[in-house]
């Protein structure tokens, strides 16, 4: 796709884009602005720099306050957004831990709120707003290949890759459910990336991730299904 293209691909579309304040979140939203969508972006406080976005991108950019831990949250957004077409809703918001903290040493109080805001919260915002997703649309989740349960051969994060793997399970729950949708469903894998999450020794940096996320996400557009993605389009073993 040339530049030009790509700049007027998302003409007329909208995305809902949930955690965006930095790292990921913030590159998805420049990334689809830069390709001419309009973004509803959510974070749980102010965020400056997506303020600074807001503020060069005009109507094309709304800000909504959500912590997807809050269901009453939760709840408010779905009844501001009551009638509004999402072509893209794409749940980004994630945590992470300790990679060398075993199940066996964990806090239970830890483990919940890993647990909770990467698996339980993600599929709550996709099962509370997947009506404004049209037949054509796509609803996506932020995984991890950490999250491949065929592919784990190192261990480490436990806690994490339980919780990405439970995500990966429900979205093929949903999908599983919805076997007559025409929708697009995809867990995401964005690869190491240099955030707060990634760490600075991380292969990638924001941009290239990022860029790689949005052409995948415009090549898989329309295509009904379930799948797990890398930022490079390659499928992963579940």
């Amino acid at each position: 796709m040339t530049n030009d293209a790509a700049s007027a691909s998302g003409e007329g579309r909208t995305a809902l884009l949930v955690g965006t304040s930095r790292g990921l979140g913030l590159g998805l939203v420049q990334q689809h602005l830069a390709r001419g969508w309009r973004v509803i972006a959510t974070v749980r406080d102010h965020s400056p720099a997506l303020q600074a976005l807001a503020e060069q991108a005009g109507d094309r950019l709304s800000i909504e306050i959500l912590d997807i831990n809050l269901p009453a949250q939760l709840e408010s957004l779905g009844q501001r957004l009551a009638g509004t077409r999402l072509d893209l809703l794409f749940v980004i918001a994630g945590v992470a831990h300790d990679p060398a903290q075993t199940i066996g040493t964990i806090a239970d109080d830890e483990f919940i709120h890993i647990l909770r805001t990467n698996t339980l919260s993600p599929m709550r915002v996709v099962e509370r707003l997947e009506a404004l997703v049209p037949s054509s649309g796509t609803i996506a989740v932020m995984s991890s290949s950490l999250g491949s349960i065929s592919l784990n051969e190192s261990g480490g994060y436990e806690t994490y890759r339980a919780s990405k793997a439970a995500l990966d399970m429900l979205l093929r729950s949903v999908a599983a459910r919805r076997s007559k949708s025409r929708r697009t469903f995809l867990a995401v894998d964005p690869g190491w990336v240099r955030t707060d999450m990634g760490g600075p020794d991380a292969t990638l940096d924001v941009d290239t991730s990022t860029i790689g996320m949005t052409d995948m996400l415009e090549a898989r557009r329309g295509t009904p299904g379930v799948f797990f993605v890398t930022y490079r389009n390659e499928e992963l073993g579940w």
